[in-house]
Order: structure tokens, then C-alpha cells, then sequence
């Protein structure tokens, strides 16, 4: 691997980001733009809305509402010229290790490429091995749901609990609440990711052990928040049974490690594969899924799949003016990079979308939180932003206020459907008028004059001005449908790739996250003894530790 690492670095392009011809032109020309208001802009050209839009597989975006003008938009593809995105692009479809500190091919894509597709890796066609373990997946999972899979006493299975952290937990809670409409009423559903024994608590606290059946989800199944999770329920089903042998009728395992699988209790044949060229964050179709195919069935789970795949075609193929991947992500190295802004707002209008902000924190973050380039320098720019979000129109009565009217930059995302999975009243019209309104709002504001129109005392004049001039891009489908969300997550999926390239940065591996593991194992049986270790740690540290043994002696008195 080191050696490869190696040849990559000298036969690399050497010509560092801010550079290139390209990022030197948008430097120039941001000083002429950064002060143009969307107010003239729009005045100026009274096609822009219809304009600066782009459609592909189903999705509409309108970019009409960014601070840019055509020459924006010129240069930033001519950036992406530069930084070689289509040969990257190409690269991962290919399944070169493009993921360069692991040595590993990125080939999530592979995961949603339909029977008979050919991907590449290590001279063998990957695709057949995903279609094998979709197959045993649906079979479980129709076995499952038809109730012929039963527990140890004999009772159908009306309960699941997923039970991952990280990729293995925010993909499939996601998912779940966005497609909960087309989920198995009948049966439940709950995710435990977090190692504080209240999450698991909760999540069993009124089930039926008699019905309840435990995902765990871990890689190497040696994931010590995961585990210990997974230890903690296989007590409460041992508890409940006096019997070891219950844990394979209420256990099935998502990992690739069959010897602890088999030694944790867990027949083999139940465990669910996947590869080292899906990365956590990028599994959620993958056997990461395995509950919500569960929840929404196969024919649900695949036609989320086409969805990915349809996404994945267009990122692909189509021109870079026209495509939509491509278009995010160079208009959010713009804002990033030259307009200074430190986070992003996702905010989308459908309640099933709950957790979309969350799933795009870590796919943003975890992937694009880097500061050293491909070439194993130091950045000298800014990488990934902070990504948050709500669902509106919760958001409005809280943080929306701070975007309107606060000083700080933050580009937004609105991603809206037109046709409600709930029809009540007018109540999705009045939904959909909200998402609209905001965009328009943080657009164009409202003017002193206009304030002072209305009536307003001086005094408050001030108070109540808008001074407009915030971007957003608006995403809009027909409907919240499993292929919707398959087109979703793999146009984010695409934004990120399209800004690491960009920004020159591996986005497919996650070292930073490996310390904190590290000294948090050091540091359990410290705070477990019984006898007062020596601390070697920060005073801080040192300190914390102390007062919580002390604290903890004085409770159990």
C-alpha cells in the first residue's frame, strides 16, 4: 500500500489549488461580483429564474438564487476542468484506488449498478457478488415479514432493532423515516447507535423479547460502541430465555468477520456481507440496509436502488452545465472558498426527511473534513463546511431568523415535493407556499422604502429591513418515493466527490475520527478500577477522571 501511496504522489499534477488559472480568474472576479445584489441581478435579466435551472432523473434545481452570473458559472466549470473532475469521476466508476490512504477502490456506485452491468475490480466483475447478497437479503427479509421467521418460542417477529453506529446507524434510521409511508405498520422499528446504556434502555423498553429481533451492524463486528451494545441485548434476550441458544433466533450480523460473528452466537448463515470499498458513510444501500428492506420490502428497497443508480448515470454522463451533482457542489466551492462561508443549510419541506440534515452532517463532514491534499501537503484554503438543517417549516420559528437578518453568510438548500404523501386540506400547498416564500425572502429582502411604505414608525424601520442577498438553490420532485430518496442521497453523495476533487483531499477516508477511539480505551479501565491508577494524561484529563471516580464512589456511597 505504501508503495502505491508513493507512485500516486510523484506521477500526481503538482500544480497546487489556488494556482491554477482557473481559481486565480474567480479571485479577480469575485471582487466585481461580491457585491452585485440578486435584486439587480434578476432585474437585469428577466429569464434567470428560468434559466439557471437544470433537470435530471426526475429532480429540478433552480440555482437562480445564487450570487453568480453567467460568467460564474464559467469559470467554476473551467475550475473543474482544471482539477481533472471528469478523470476522477472516471476513475471511481472504473474502480481505481482512488481512495489513496487505504489503498481502496470507492464503489458505492457498484452497490445500485442493476444484473448484467460489469464493474471492474482487481479483474473481477463486483456487481454479481452485490446481486448475491440483495438476493439473500430479500429472502430474509421476506421471511421476516411474512412472519415465517420465528423466535426462540415460536412467535413471529413484530420487532426490529438495528444496532450500528456512524454509517451503520444514520443511513438506515434515515432512510426508515424518510419511507416510513411505505413501511410494515404492523411491525416496529428502532435504532440504537449510541454507547450510553439509555439509548438501548429505551429502545427495548417496551418490547416483547418473545418478537423482538437485534441487527448488528460492524464491519468487523469489533466496533466497541457497537458491541457493546450488541453484548448488552444478547443479556436481555439471555435473561429472558436462561438459554444461550436463543441469541441465534433473535441475531442476525451485517459484518464480513464470520469467527466473531459465530463466537458472538450467530449463525454464519445469517451474517449479511458487504466490502471494503464501501465506506460506512456510503452503505446505506448496501447489507447496511438490511432493516429497511425489512421495514418497506424488497421491491421498495430496489426501487430505491434504481433510484441511486439513475443519479449515479447522470453524474456520469452528463455535461457538467447540465448536471446537477456538479452544479452544488462548484456553486458551494464558491461560497466556501470565496465568499467565506462557514456552514450550509439543508432544509427540507417533507416531515419524513427528519433526519437528512443528520445523515448529511456525517456524508459532508466525515468525508470533506480534511486538511491535507492528495500530495500530503497542507491545505491553504478552506475544505468542508458545516452542514445543518430542519425540516420546515420547524425551522422558521427558529433558526431562520439568524439566516434573514444575521451577519453571517449560509448558502441553503430547499428540497421540496409536489405532490404530499398525506393529503390533508390545503395543508401541503401551505407547506410547499412556505418554501417558496423563504428562498424569496432571503433572495430579495424588503427595503427601508418598503418598510417605511407599510406604515412603520422610523424607529422600527431598521429592525424590520431585509436585506436579502442570500443564496439558495431550490431541489424539487414529484414525490417522496423510495426512488426519490435513492436520486437524493446519491445527488449529495456526488456533491461531496465533486468538492473533493475540487479541494484536492481524499473524501473516502476518516482518520480523524480513529484518536479519539484510541484514547477512549485507555482510559475506560481508569475510570473502572478500584483502586486509584496513575494518570499519565493532561492535567485536565487527569482531573475529570478523579472527579468522576470520586463522584461516582459518593453516589454508590
Amino acid at each position: 500500500m505504501v508503495e502505491a501511496f508513493r507512485r500516486f504522489r510523484t506521477t500526481m499534477n503538482k500544480t497546487a489549488l489556488t494556482q491554477r488559472p482557473a481559481w486565480k480568474a474567480l479571485e479577480a472576479h469575485y471582487q466585481s461580483v461580491k457585491d452585485a445584489h440578486l435584486r439587480k441581478l434578476f432585474a437585469d435579466d428577466p429569464k434567470r429564474g428560468e434559466r439557471l435551472a437544470a433537470e435530471g432523473v426526475g429532480l429540478y434545481l433552480d440555482y437562480s438564487k445564487n450570487r453568480v452570473t453567467d460568467e460564474t458559472i464559467q469559470l467554476l466549470l473551467k475550475l473543474a476542468e482544471e482539477c481533472d473532475l471528469r478523470g476522477r469521476i472516471n476513475a471511481m466508476f472504473l474502480g481505481e484506488k482512488i481512495n489513496i490512504t487505504e489503498d481502496r477502490a470507492v464503489l458505492h456506485v457498484a452497490l445500485r449498478a442493476p444484473r448484467g452491468q460489469s464493474i471492474i475490480l482487481n479483474g473481477e466483475n463486483v456487481v454479481p457478488k452485490v446481486h448475491t447478497v440483495l438476493d439473500k437479503m430479500a429472502e430474509f427479509a421476506d421471511h421476516v415479514r411474512n412472519g415465517a421467521w420465528k423466535g426462540y418460542t415460536g412467535k413471529s417477529i413484530r420487532n426490529v432493532v438495528n444496532i450500528g453506529i456512524g454509517g451503520s446507524n444514520l443511513g438506515p434510521v434515515m432512510a426508515y423515516e424518510a419511507l416510513r409511508h411505505y413501511s410494515m405498520r404492523e411491525m416496529t422499528f428502532r435504532f440504537v447507535s449510541n454507547v450510553d446504556g439509555t439509548d438501548l434502555a429505551e429502545a427495548v423498553r417496551d418490547l416483547d423479547p418473545e418478537e423482538t429481533l437485534f441487527i448488528v451492524s460492524s464491519k468487523t463486528f469489533t466496533t466497541q460502541e457497537t458491541m457493546t451494545n450488541a453484548h448488552s441485548a444478547k443479556q436481555w434476550i439471555v435473561n429472558r430465555f436462561s438459554n444461550k441458544r436463543a441469541v441465534a433466533d433473535h441475531f442476525v450480523a451485517v459484518s464480513t468477520n464470520a469467527r466473531e460473528v459465530a463466537q458472538f452466537g450467530i449463525d454464519p448463515v445469517n451474517m449479511f456481507g458487504f466490502w471494503d470499498w464501501v465506506g460506512g458513510r456510503y452503505s446505506m444501500d448496501s447489507a447496511i440496509g438490511l432493516a429497511t428492506m425489512i421495514a418497506i420490502g424488497s421491491k421498495e428497497f430496489r426501487s430505491m436502488l434504481a433510484g441511486f443508480h439513475a443519479m449515479d448515470d447522470h453524474f456520469r454522463t452528463a455535461p457538467f452545465d447540465k448536471n446537477l451533482p456538479v452544479l452544488m457542489g462548484l456553486l458551494g466551492v464558491w461560497y466556501n472558498n470565496f465568499f467565506g462561508a462557514q456552514t450550509a443549510a439543508v432544509l427540507p419541506y417533507d416531515q419524513y426527511l427528519k433526519r437528512f440534515p443528520a445523515y448529511l452532517q456525517q456524508l459532508t463532514m466525515e468525508s470533506n473534513g480534511k486538511h491535507i491534499t492528495l500530495g500530503g501537503t497542507r491545505v491553504d484554503y478552506q475544505t468542508g463546511p458545516v452542514f445543518w438543517g430542519e425540516p420546515g417549516t420547524n425551522g422558521q420559528h427558529s433558526f431562520y431568523q439568524l439566516i434573514h437578518q444575521g451577519t453571517k453568510l449560509i448558502p441553503c438548500d430547499f428540497i421540496g415535493f409536489c405532490y404530499p404523501l398525506n393529503p390533508i386540506g390545503d395543508q401541503h400547498e401551505l407547506l410547499i407556499s412556505n418554501l417558496f416564500a423563504q428562498s424569496e425572502a432571503l433572495a430579495f429582502g424588503k427595503t427601508a422604502e418598503e418598510v417605511k411604505a407599510e406604515g412603520t414608525a422610523d424607529a422600527l424601520v431598521p429592525h424590520r429591513v431585509f436585506e436579502g442577498n442570500r443564496p439558495s438553490n431550490t431541489i424539487l420532485a414529484a414525490q417522496l418515493t423510495p426512488e426519490s430518496l435513492g436520486k437524493l442521497v446519491a445527488l449529495y453523495e456526488h456533491v461531496v466527490f465533486t468538492q473533493g476533487a475540487i479541494w484536492d483531499i481524499d473524501s473516502f477516508d476518516q482518520w480523524g475520527v480513529e484518536l479519539g477511539k484510541v484514547l477512549a480505551k485507555k482510559i475506560t479501565p481508569e475510570l473502572e478500577s478500584f483502586v486509584d491508577p496513575e494518570l499519565k494524561h493532561d492535567s485536565s484529563t487527569n482531573a475529570l477522571i478523579r472527579r468522576y471516580r470520586h463522584s461516582k464512589t459518593r453516589i454508590r456511597g
